[in-house]
């Protein structure tokens, strides 16, 4: 059954990715790439736009996936991810200080803060989690809502202080509408730490067990716990600074593999990968035909969508609880 389903998406990511590279204002189709009068053109808005794109919109889905796997394994919770923990919001509040200190930053020094700040939001997320006594796993998302909440509060609030609410929409709206080439080559540093979260696979299953297991294994928890964050707190910042933030993609596609394939994060990886390139470039191509030549931004989409499913995931938890 495995190759046939494998089959059967290798051909769905391919088909999404043709529909996305064609789809557009602009006249780019197959003739008009072969057509001498029209080809020069055609390339060159194929090259710069529409083929960045794409891969921008695969390697976003398919690392910010892989962060919401990693972090429901270490928090031992199937309702957390990086927007429902403060940690995308935490990257949005580092990305306005670097602003506002010093706007001449390169995008590079703008993710490492990001990334900084996400890690330390991520840190203070686990810090009240330890703390509070969690009756209810549905609790945990909860706290990381509330959290969020405050951090995003916080931000807003600066922002409008220094004029900066239109510069805050776009950071926190995933937008890929202005992705072009030389824009988003970034995104491949969050492919490379989902390949390094892969090659850690075991040890993150492993440390999703609990500490003493782990400790009884001879493995690291805290150092286990500390890699994995920064992994996240990475890729959440890679994407919150090249197109915006994307809501409940980490928390959707980790839980539809866990119920198809388990828990075994070497075994669900890849499906968690290719699943989050599928889910995200779908609800692309939704958003640029809905309201066709105009575009609704992917954040939009993939919020509505994810914000139903997971109250889907949350009341079908519930009743089999009851």
């Amino acid at each position: 059954m495995r190759p046939a389903l494998l089959l059967l998406l290798f051909a769905l990511l391919a088909a999404l990715c043709a529909v996305s590279l064609f789809l557009g204002v602009g006249d780019v189709t197959l003739s008009s790439l072969w057509n001498p009068s029209t080809r020069a053109e055609a390339w060159q808005l194929m090259l710069i736009s529409r083929l960045p794109r794409t891969l921008a919109l695969m390697l976003a889905g398919t690392s910010m996936a892989v962060a919401g796997l990693i972090m429901q394994m270490l928090v031992r919770n199937r309702y957390v991810e990086p927007s429902t923990a403060g940690t995308v919001e935490s990257a949005t509040l580092g990305i306005l200080a670097v602003t506002l200190v010093a706007p001449d930053t390169p995008v590079f020094g703008k993710m490492l803060v990001a990334a900084a700040f996400a890690l330390a939001g991520t840190g203070l997320f686990l810090t009240i989690l330890r703390r509070i006594p969690l009756r209810s796993p549905f609790l945990v998302p909860v706290l990381g809502l509330v959290l969020g909440g405050v951090v995003q509060a916080i931000t807003t609030f600066f922002a409008y202080q220094h004029d900066l609410m239109q510069s805050l929409h776009a950071w926190t709206t995933g937008d890929f509408s202005g992705v072009l080439r030389g824009r988003y080559e970034l995104l491949w540093g969050g492919f490379l730490l989902a390949c390094a979260a892969y090659a850690a696979a075991d040890r993150f299953t492993v440390a999703g067990m609990g500490e003493q297991f782990t400790t009884n294994l001879g493995l690291n928890h805290r150092r286990l716990t500390v890699v994995g964050l920064v992994i996240v707190s990475a890729i959440s910042a890679v994407v919150v600074v090249t197109a915006g933030s994307i809501p409940f993609l980490g928390l959707l596609v980790p839980n539809v593999v866990s119920m198809l394939f388990g828990d075994n994060v070497r075994k669900s990886l890849p499906w968690v990968a290719f699943l989050g390139a599928i889910f995200v470039l779908a609800c692309d191509i939704i958003g640029r035909l809905v309201y066709y030549p105009h575009e609704i931004p992917l954040g939009t989409v993939v919020g509505i969508v994810g914000s139903g499913l997971f109250l889907y995931l949350l009341l079908n938890r519930r009743s089999r609880y009851a």
